[in-house]
């Protein structure tokens, strides 16, 4: 009788991936990141396993919004957080958070591409952005990411 192959945790090698944002759309970017922190891309992928490698996103500050209307996307995308507190709403435009904050926008993008549940979480983890070209994960070789 054969048994179906379910990796175990201590069986998998984890690589480290860099990916270059300069240039890059941000949806496709965050499609392709998010496929590869899930493990999409290796043989042994199992539903609800994280499997993934970790990615170091560079130049996060140089990433492109595409579109036909890409002006008024850029003004009418909006990142929306509640303190808690009766008129505790926060919006915060897309043109906004990447002139400011461009690696929690990048960060947002990938969220929701990610499932919302602990394995979600977990993986979100092991994604790494920066805004500009300089990372400390040098000692780990990451490879591109293509």
């Amino acid at each position: 009788m054969y048994k179906t192959y379910y990796p175990k945790a201590s069986e998998l090698e984890r690589k480290w991936y860099v990916a270059d944002a300069a240039g890059q759309n941000l949806g496709r970017l965050a499609s392709r990141v998010a496929s590869v922190l899930l493990g999409k891309d290796r043989p042994s992928f199992t539903p609800g396993v994280p499997a993934g490698a970790y990615v170091v996103i560079v130049n996060a500050e140089q990433v492109t919004v595409t579109g036909t209307k890409t002006r008024t996307k850029l003004d009418t995308k909006s990142y929306h957080h509640h303190s808690g507190f009766p008129g505790g709403l926060k919006s915060v435009t897309l043109r906004d958070q990447l002139r400011d904050n461009p690696d929690r926008a990048l960060r947002a993008a990938v969220w929701g591409m990610l499932p919302h549940n602990k394995m979600g979480r977990a993986v979100l983890k092991h994604l790494k952005i920066y805004a500009g070209a300089k990372h400390p994960h040098g000692l780990q070789n990451p490879e591109p990411l293509k």
